[in-house]
């Protein structure tokens, strides 16, 4: 059984740029989570859009993982700088993304830019998505400690987004999984994730007896270790894999 909870929210901003989904369809699943960038609230429309051609491509019935997520992912970049180029809004309507396409208990996952997902398995997160930024270069060159990221200076300049042009693409994509390897997972945006810590994520997962449970306890870590600092938009998909 896969049971899955979404929040999304402003913040202390005037717009929320998040989008997200959750889809089901015959069995299979869909997530997505995206952050829009660029002025004039045109990340707004970025995000939108990349998530559209996601729910698009999952509706037709992919036909595996890989497919699916070198399919919409392509898409949504020719969409993007389509867009860009029709309405004079070039380096203005971008937009980071993760997603997790679940197919015949198969699960894989793609992420651009600075959109998180993490897997867990015995209440311990397993792996997370590298972030495409400056400060996750420097954590690898182990210039900075990993948790540093959340809170360095150049936090906000990623090497890669959608609707950038780019010569081959430059979305990463997981190696698939058996489902049955998997506890749970969290996809977000930079603005939930930079407010909580991996402990805080595990520590949560084991006391929650749902993934609805899960999320209301990290999203109030989120909330209140953000009061009063401006916070970002924020953004996050819970879902929990059970029997």
């Amino acid at each position: 059984m896969i049971t899955y909870n979404a929040i999304s929210c402003t913040g202390d901003r005037e717009k929320n740029e998040d989008s997200y989904i959750c889809l089901e369809n015959g069995g299979n699943f869909c997530f997505v989570v995206a952050d829009g960038l660029g002025g004039h609230c045109k990340g707004e429309i970025a995000s939108r859009m990349l998530v559209e051609a996601f729910q698009r491509i999952f509706e037709t019935g992919p036909a595996n993982t890989d497919e699916f997520l070198k399919t919409a992912f392509d898409t949504a970049q020719e969409e993007i700088i389509s867009a860009q180029k029709s309405s004079g809004a070039m380096f203005e309507m971008m937009t980071t993304a993760v997603a997790l396409i679940i197919i015949d208990g198969k699960c894989r996952w793609g992420h651009i830019g600075d959109s998180r997902l993490y897997l867990f398995h015995g209440n311990k997160v397993k792996t997370r998505t590298l972030d495409h930024s400056v400060p996750q270069m420097l954590a690898l060159s182990k210039k900075i400690r990993e948790k540093q990221i959340a809170r360095h200076p150049d936090r906000n300049r990623l090497l890669r987004a959608v609707g950038v042009q780019w010569d081959s693409p430059r979305y990463e994509l997981s190696e698939e999984y058996d489902l049955e390897d998997c506890q749970a997972f969290l996809l977000c945006s930079d603005g939930f994730w930079e407010l909580i810590d991996k402990k805080k994520m595990e520590v949560t997962l084991k006391k929650s007896p749902s993934d609805e449970n899960w999320l209301a306890a990290m999203t109030q870590a989120v909330t209140s270790k953000g009061y009063g600092q401006d916070m970002d938009n924020y953004t996050a998909i819970a879902i929990r894999i059970g029997s």
